[in-house]
């Protein structure tokens, strides 16, 4: 999580020994100590914030919820996710539980070890979208004149697809992942921000392939990006993407604090938005634990 200051050496200190008491497993010792901090500096998020998990973790809802509440009026930017924490819960809604800043603060954080942490994920995303993309263009790859990376991170979908583009646009929310893919090189053009602005600043037609490798794990509803992506295709151009599911229709947040779209949901948003789904198959890009996590690979083509 991100560390906020409360600007009290004393308060900070006792928040530094109850990080240490829960890690240790004592989050009594550890909610006693937070409690202090708090005395000393009421609108310390994230003592508020730990508080929350530690509560939650001694099996006191109520106080957990009342923590979590605190940690986002402390800061309504939520940097450390005190909504998700709230919506899994059961006392916020989900959908709209995701806080941009909390996702650039996320990576913010990620972006200098991202690249190894995947790798020990046995993450295989962006290989993935290009083996799809290759499959419903009759097994050849063509030469593609324009793509847009949604969420492109460190770039490691752009190095896979750079081979096959001549003009390669990427954009995330995460000024430092932005500055890791703009150090290798591979985009001709990389922008800082919400993917859904980004979008609507784009010319129609501009893009012949659109690639989201598991960007929409931050995305509620899909249909406004889908609106927003089927606008900025060349006729015939394609959108692929892959993202977490589960056995149900709708979209739900997962324990780990992402989204997971079901396929209907997904059907839905991509004809929604006069999107031909050219594939949609059950994979999984990454494991957590060592257990594969549930995923869908999609094509889909403008008509």
């Amino acid at each position: 999580m991100l560390f906020l200051s409360s600007g009290d050496i004393l308060a900070d200190r006792r928040y530094d020994h109850a990080v240490g008491y829960a890690e240790r497993g004592d989050d009594a010792a550890a909610a006693e100590l937070l409690a202090q901090a708090l005395e000393l500096s009421p609108r310390f998020a994230s003592a508020w914030f730990r508080l929350g998990e530690v509560r939650e973790r001694l099996g006191e809802r109520e106080a957990a919820v009342a923590a979590f509440r605190e940690a986002l009026a402390a800061d309504p930017a939520d940097r450390n996710g005190a909504a998700l924490r709230l919506a899994r819960l059961g006392a916020a809604d989900a959908a709209a539980a995701m806080s941009p800043d909390y996702v650039r603060a996320l990576f913010d954080q990620y972006a200098p070890r991202f690249d190894d942490a995947l790798a020990n994920l046995s993450y295989s995303a962006p290989s993935l979208l290009r083996e799809s993309v290759e499959a419903v263009c009759d097994g050849a790859m063509p030469r593609f004149g324009s793509m847009l990376d949604l969420g492109c991170g460190t770039g490691l979908a752009g190095v896979l697809f750079l081979p096959h583009v001549d003009w390669l646009v990427g954009v995330d929310l995460s000024p430092r992942m932005v500055e890791e893919a703009r150090g290798k090189g591979l985009y001709d053009r990389l922008a800082v921000g919400d993917v859904g602005t980004f979008l609507r600043e784009q010319d129609a037609g501009a893009f012949q392939l659109v690639v989201a490798a598991d960007v929409f794990v931050y995305l509620a509803g899909l249909v406004p990006v889908c609106a927003a992506v089927v606008r900025v295709l060349a006729p015939q151009g394609l959108f692929a993407f892959s993202l977490e599911t589960h056995d149900g229709a709708d979209v739900i947040l997962g324990e780990k604090l992402r989204y997971a779209h079901g396929r209907p949901h997904v059907r839905a948003a991509l004809e929604g938005a006069g999107l031909l789904v050219r594939q949609m198959t059950f994979v999984s890009t990454r494991t957590e634990n060592s257990v594969p996590v549930p995923g869908l690979l999609v094509v889909a083509q403008k008509r």
